[in-house]
């Protein structure tokens, strides 16, 4: 599962990085690396960018960039 398939509201771990665009390296340089919690905090009209919140702080990423982050869901029970 990508970071794109995230449904709002959801958490997920980031599993992997495919690093190999110059954008995902800023992104890795914003705080998206391995082992992060990250959260799908909202989008905007038509669903791109996505905001995804990490370290209590919300970062834009475009859907064709998120498609680069491999996640886990983080399932919790309410």
């Amino acid at each position: 599962m990508t970071l794109n398939e995230l449904a709002r509201g959801h958490s997920a771990r980031i599993d992997q990085v495919d690093a190999r665009q110059p954008g995902v390296l800023r992104l890795m340089v914003l705080g998206l690396i391995e082992g992060v919690e990250v959260q799908h905090a909202s989008s905007a009209i038509g669903g791109d960018p996505m905001e995804i919140s990490v370290y209590g702080t919300a970062i834009s990423v475009r859907k064709q960039q998120a498609d680069f982050f491999r996640i886990s869901p983080i399932i919790t029970n309410v």
